[in-house]
């Protein structure tokens, strides 16, 4: 059985997600032994619970018997999932139209400890910011510096990963609330949350 990832395919995320076929074979194996009772989505988010354990951060008790969706909407996952180049005001738009709060933005906003993104969800601090001649004032210099070498200002860079985190790229750990303090954070909708009254305390505490 094939995960309907419609939010894979949607602009946000697209060729950025990976694992699914991984959720894929553990799903076949199950139905082989317990048809039609365990949905992708409960594998799912036990996969997660195991990966975020088994990269140090904290185990905990996952409530099962989550139902699969039956139907996917394109146009929902391009309008409705955040987009790394959105303003703070409008991804806690959409996280509270999920009946989620200020708090869980921060929260969740977290599991980028982990992870990697494309250089064309960046690229645009790198190079001639707001019309300078050089990187996003805001972003730290030697990180900048670091992530010119990477992305280069040319379109055939745009879909090279790099780390979230470079510090500590595989582990689970606050490192991503530390980066934000010291202006390390590669997404300018990561590093909002640092300029915003409502979030800023939440970040350093």
């Amino acid at each position: 059985m094939v995960i309907n990832r419609l939010a894979d395919y949607a602009f946000p995320n697209r060729n950025s997600a990976r694992g699914f076929e991984v959720i894929e074979t553990i799903k076949a194996n199950v139905e082989k032994v317990c048809p039609k009772t365990v949905s992708c989505i409960d594998i799912l988010t036990l996969a997660v619970r195991e990966a975020v354990f088994l990269t140090g951060g904290r185990y905990w008790s996952v409530a099962l018997g989550r139902r699969d969706g039956l139907t996917a909407n394109i146009t929902a996952s391009n309008t409705e999932i955040p987009s790394p180049f959105e303003s703070l005001d409008n991804i806690i738009a959409k996280f509270t139209s999920k009946g989620l709060n200020i708090k869980d933005v921060v929260a969740l906003s977290g599991a980028y400890t982990i992870g990697f993104v494309q250089c064309f969800a960046f690229k645009f601090r790198l190079f001639n910011f707001s019309g300078s001649s050089g990187p996003d004032p805001s972003l730290d210099a030697s990180l900048a510096t670091n992530l010119q070498t990477q992305c280069l200002n040319q379109d055939d860079s745009d879909t090279r990963l790099v780390p979230l985190d470079a510090v500590t790229t595989t582990k689970f750990d606050n490192m991503f609330f530390r980066n934000l303090v010291n202006n390390s954070r590669i997404l300018s909708s990561d590093q909002a949350l640092m300029n915003d009254n409502r979030t800023t305390a939440m970040v350093i505490n």
